[in-house]
């Protein structure tokens, strides 16, 4: 990091200058690192990235203006409302309606024979119906709909709806899926057990790498499941027109999925459903597939001609979540006496729940990303999700990923104090390179890993305070990386990932088109931003349309941390042909050559002598006086050649990874056992920010969020029954559980990102909590080895100690997952 500038996210006046020569607010802890600065405190050569600026729509937010799903009332609307099985497991015998239709005010009821097409958001699993017509699966599974004219009327039908069941044995747990003699939640002729997906894979020589190894360590953990609790319940709004035409308001992360599903199930012609995703009020992947209400909803309306909503209550959002899988893993590794790391062995178990959802894909990324963050030479893994009477689990922020970094960080520190090194040296000494390629085939760009480390563990002093072994009182540091976008999409096909069409209109405005949902994220920000910088105007002159699959091309969606690097790169390219345009036509009226043509400040002019110029108003008006309606089209698709040749290799490939370090200070009480996180430092790896105050926001929320799946979340069963589906016994952190975070961002300006950009939205969360639980371990000098690390969890690892670290009931892990059953 030698010969880089340092300059400040924040915008304080009176900012200080500490020791180390970082340029901190003292309001605001937060710094950056590696961006060329300019007296302004602004990258050189840009007027409007790396500006920390208010996002677009943040005025529309906070003045209560945005209108969610939610918000949405339209002429002759009806309410509808989901009845949902009781049972974590049965035959359904009868659904009889009848009673429930004579209601005064019920106007329409559907069962699972009504819509009985089966979908699934992976092509792979189409094992979902809208309302279930056989068998339920989970307490919570739809069974039927009933639209009437208000909400109260609805939810009264429901209890007139008579439903017989024939209950099936429930299996609960993974020991019980990999069971051969309880009944099949999803009947499947190759198995004899509810194993759903198993992945077998194996890059270099294990078993040299094993026998080189001067130690190994085997370590087994459990991570629990949890939910996205995002503010915004789901809710949907459809309306099915005179002209046969059908329009859902989803509260959705993915516009286009749910177009194409919608499509799929309800048996219309795609051009005939347009999917409108209002601002959604948080997601975190809770939002990223097509729900059962939202199908309902477009259903009845269809049936009845009239609109119809369907808001889920917070009870209902517990159960339709798809939070995050419950994984047992064991980890096995080689190293040699330096700590260099020979052969890793990885298995992973995942609870998935009633229905597949993304779970293919997530059981692969439990074990896809493990060599993009150290240099593994040889490496297997072995994956297996399996079917349970539970609600379905899916995506959640850091999908798939942060169970493994959990466990990986947790093994590496226990690695490190073996061998008497340094955990942040350690993990330096392994870290990957830029520019490399991984065992598994995947290709690294840009990599901040050993600046990110650096930059956590000086601003928090960690050697020193780890040296001092205070007892209550620990530091811990941890790593990790995350995808800029999933390299294949989910319906594989050679079509962009991302497009993006950029208007100029003749009173100097700027529309930027885009199917990208805005979750919060700042993504509607981000586009306007990219496209400001490269035609030289102000944010505030850029308008976003965004998420509407009738006005703008086709985004993938707001998944997998992919927006501002594939939809961020489609608005840059179209911006960039509309630049052009209005460039020659500059050219000529200022009396210089195309290549001379500047644009910044609102003003188009000679880069040679800046006095010579127009503002970009007359530039606009010259263009479209000459050429018409000045508009540019711009798409994005991952480079060929990412992926690898074996099956399977479509999960982890990227065009690029993020990184991140996060240091945790914690205070454990001996007696009771609590645990008060006092600081969080982390430091991430950006590539470039657009809008440092955006990147900050991203690194806070997931210091939040594994904030509480370190030492508090976790979803509770008992017969299938959620025990705590609300937001009072569910604990999330408050404001008074949060502690100050200190964010670094790490600039490494990748060559293939938007202005060098790369994600921030996923990749901070999963160092937290590792982080988190080193700290924990060395303030007790024992280990827990699962998530939530809970104060009765803590004391009975006091307990358990003597004299070093002991491990406090080790899962026994279920047997290794057979060879998988050939088609």
């Amino acid at each position: 990091m030698a010969e880089r500038d340092l300059r400040t996210v924040s915008t304080a006046t009176n900012p200080d200058i500490d020791a180390a020569g970082f340029t901190v607010d003292s309001a605001v802890s937060s710094i950056a690192i590696a961006a060329p600065a300019t007296p302004a405190g602004k990258p050189e050569g840009f007027s409007v990235v790396g500006k920390s600026t208010p996002k677009v729509n943040a005025f529309a937010a906070v003045t209560g203006a945005a209108i969610f799903a939610d918000d949405v009332v339209l002429p002759r609307m009806l309410h509808g409302k989901l009845l949902r099985s009781t049972k974590p497991h049965a035959r359904l015998i009868k659904v009889d309606c009848s009673r429930a239709l004579e209601l005064p005010g019920v106007v329409a009821v559907a069962t699972g024979a009504d819509i009985p097409v089966r979908y699934g958001i992976l092509p792979s699993s189409p094992d979902e119906t809208v309302l279930a017509y056989d068998t339920v699966r989970y307490v919570g599974d739809p069974i039927a709909a009933v639209v009437a004219d208000d909400e109260l009327t609805a939810e009264e039908a429901l209890d007139l709806i008579d439903v017989t069941y024939e209950p099936l044995p429930s299996i609960m747990t993974i020991d019980a899926a990999l069971r051969d003699d309880l009944p099949q939640i999803h009947a499947n002729p190759r198995r004899t057990n509810n194993v759903h997906k198993e992945v077998h894979l194996e890059f270099g020589d294990m078993g040299a790498g094993f026998a080189d190894a001067d130690r190994i360590f085997e370590d087994e953990y459990f991570f629990e499941g949890n939910t996205h609790a995002p503010m915004e319940e789901h809710s949907v709004v459809a309306a099915f027109g005179a002209d046969s035409k059908l329009t859902i308001w989803a509260s959705t992360q993915t516009p286009h999925y749910l177009h194409r599903i919608a499509a799929q199930v309800l048996e219309m012609p795609a051009s005939r459903i347009r999917v409108i995703a209002p601002p959604v009020g948080g997601g975190f992947g809770g939002k990223t597939e097509p729900f059962a209400h939202e199908l309902a909803a477009a259903y009845l309306s269809c049936k009845t001609g009239r609109p119809v909503k369907i808001t889920l209550t917070r009870q209902e959002v517990f159960y339709a979540h798809r939070g995050r899988h419950p994984v047992k893993m064991r980890i096995k590794t080689g190293v040699k006496r330096d700590g260099t790391i020979t052969a890793c062995h990885l298995q992973t178990w995942l609870d998935g729940g009633a229905y597949g959802s993304y779970g293919v894909a997530t059981t692969y990324y439990t074990g896809a990303l493990s060599t993009v963050t150290y240099k593994i030479p040889a490496y297997k893994f072995d994956g297996c999700r399996v079917f349970t009477n539970k609600p379905p689990c899916g995506p959640k922020r850091g999908h798939g990923t942060t169970q493994p970094r959990f466990a990986f960080e947790c093994h590496l520190d226990a690695i490190a104090d073996a061998l008497g090194i340094d955990a942040a040296e350690y993990r330096k000494r392994i870290a990957v390179d830029p520019h490399s390629t991984t065992v598994n085939g995947l290709r690294i760009t840009s990599c901040g890993l050993r600046e990110c480390i650096d930059a956590a563990a000086m601003r928090t002093d960690y050697a020193a305070k780890r040296a001092r072994k205070q007892k209550g009182k620990g530091i811990g540091i941890a790593a990790s990386t995350y995808l800029c976008g999933a390299g294949l999409p989910i319906y594989w096909n050679e079509m962009p990932h991302s497009g993006a069409i950029v208007k100029v209109d003749r009173g100097g405005g700027v529309t930027v088109y885009c199917g990208t949902s805005e979750c919060g994220q700042g993504s509607e920000h981000m586009l306007a931003a990219i496209v400001a910088e490269t035609l030289g105007i102000d944010v505030m002159d850029v308008r976003v349309c965004s998420g509407d699959t009738d006005l703008t091309p086709v985004d993938l969606g707001s998944y997998s941390s992919r927006v501002t690097f594939m939809a961020g790169n489609a608005a840059r390219q179209a911006a960039a042909r509309v630049r052009s345009q209005i460039a020659d036509v500059a050219a000529a009226k200022l009396g210089i050559a195309v290549d001379r043509v500047g644009f910044a400040l609102r003003r188009v002019f000679d880069v040679d002598k800046p006095e010579n110029a127009i503002n970009f108003l007359e530039a606009a008006q010259a263009t479209e006086a000459k050429l018409g309606t000045i508009a540019g089209v711009g798409s994005y698709a991952p480079p060929p050649g990412i992926a690898g040749d074996f099956k399977g290799s479509g999960v982890g490939p990227s065009p690029a990874y993020s990184y991140s370090a996060c240091v945790a200070e914690v205070d454990v009480d001996l007696e009771t056992g609590a645990v008060t996180v006092e600081k969080i430092t982390l430091a991430h790896d950006v590539g470039r920010a657009i809008n440092p105050d955006s990147v900050e926001g991203q690194i806070e929320g997931g210091v939040y969020m594994g904030l509480g799946e370190a030492l508090m979340e976790e979803q509770i069963f008992r017969a299938g029954e959620h025990k705590i589906p609300n937001l009072l016994d569910y604990k999330t952190p408050t404001i008074l559980d949060m502690p100050p975070v200190e964010s670094i961002i790490i600039e490494t300006d990748d060559a293939e990102g938007p202005f060098g950009a790369k994600e921030a939205g996923q990749g901070p969360l999963n160092p937290v909590i590792p982080a988190i639980a080193n700290a924990v371990a060395d303030a007790i000098g024992a280990r827990v080895y699962s998530t939530p690390v809970t104060p009765e969890k803590v004391l009975k690892a006091l307990d358990a100690a003597s004299g070093g670290v002991l491990r406090l009931r080790k899962p026994a892990p279920p047997a290794t997952p057979r060879e998988p059953v050939a088609p």
